[in-house]
């Protein structure tokens, strides 16, 4: 690379939780600069959370939720030789939580409830209980480099 590396950004924790990780997903989840939006939709997706499932904390079911989808390894396609293998890799640790983050976004939007909160409280307690479309992109991640494990010697 002929640049340097770009800087890590320091993010603030969130007001409610103070919470580092809670600010990376509102970020994640924040349409055209809407911060304050993003926050009332996540916090209102918490409070659904906290009601559906009386015995857990929500904070802690949403922090199960983004552990149990995200991905620890992927595939990248790299072409030898006039054919293109997809080639199993190990995540760095920042990617996984971030792809585990917009994984579990974007198929909240996908879902049929009425609100964005009541979608995303949704995808939350699915990915919670292990089941929901998030959790199954990352089986079928993990599923399709377990298949593709005879190419990792071709690892760049």
């Amino acid at each position: 690379m002929r640049k340097s590396r770009a800087k890590k950004r320091v993010l603030l924790p969130d007001p409610k939780f103070n919470d580092k990780l809670v600010t990376r997903f509102v970020n994640n989840l924040m349409l055209d600069g809407k911060k304050s939006v993003a926050f009332d939709i996540f916090y209102n997706a918490l409070e659904i959370v906290d009601k559906k499932m009386e015995e857990e904390n929500s904070l802690d079911v949403w922090k199960k939720a983004l552990t149990n989808v995200t991905p620890g390894v992927e595939v990248r396609s790299r072409r030898i030789g006039g054919a293109t293998f997809q080639i199993p890799q190990p995540i760095r640790d920042d990617r996984k939580i971030s792809m585990g983050m917009k994984w579990l976004i974007n198929y909240a939007r996908k879902r049929n409830e009425k609100t964005m909160a009541q979608k995303l409280a949704a995808e939350i307690m699915a990915g919670y209980k292990e089941e929901g479309a998030a959790y199954k992109k990352k089986e079928d991640t993990h599923r399709m480099a377990d298949a593709n494990k005879a190419f990792s010697h071709f690892r760049f």
